[in-house]
């Protein structure tokens, strides 16, 4: 984590001396927004914190659109709970939308609740390409009501349950391929 933090560091730094010097020889180019921030805009580190800022600060989930289809609170099965909001950032819908499996950068984040519509959890499916060829390079996280990371990464119960949905690029909520 310390690597790629330091990494993500000298890349900035990097990125904005480049900056600085293109403008000390060009005032007139100079970039409307720090470049680090152009290039972290939409595309968040497979890392259950890099993903809550994304959705939580970022580009707060809820300002997104549901999943099509889906309303708020409808009856959802085990282990995500009884009813269940489904969020779609744009990569997400257009994926959903052309029925070719979902591209990189679509995100999926699902409010979990329970019968008494109290919110329970926060799931996250994040498509990073070259993540994980073999579960179809989806990052899982899982996050309390709280936003406090239960689990990230590679979760092979999440993995393992919607493998069995693999043909439909893992997805349960509908149907994303073979439109």
């Amino acid at each position: 984590m310390k690597r790629n933090v330091m990494i993500l560091l000298i890349a900035a730094l990097v990125i904005t001396m480049s900056a600085l010097a293109v403008y000390a020889v060009h005032p007139d180019t100079s970039p409307k927004v720090f470049p680090y921030e152009s290039v972290l805009k939409h595309i968040p580190w497979a890392a259950g914190g890099d993903v809550r800022y994304h959705i939580t600060i970022h580009k707060p989930y809820r300002e997104w659109a549901k999943w099509p289809g889906k309303g708020e609170l409808y009856k959802g099965t085990e282990p995500h709970g009884a009813l269940l909001t489904t969020y779609v950032n744009e990569t997400a819908l257009g994926s959903i939308t052309k029925g070719k499996g979902m591209e990189d950068g679509s995100i999926i984040v699902k409010e979990n609740y329970d019968t008494n519509k109290k919110l329970t959890a926060v799931t996250v499916m994040y498509k990073v390409k070259d993540y994980n060829p073999s579960g179809n390079d989806w990052f899982w996280a899982k996050y309390d009501d709280k936003f406090n990371i239960l689990d990230e990464g590679k979760v092979n119960a999440c993995i393992g349950c919607h493998g069995k949905v693999k043909d439909n690029d893992y997805i349960y909520t509908g149907k994303v391929t073979g439109k």
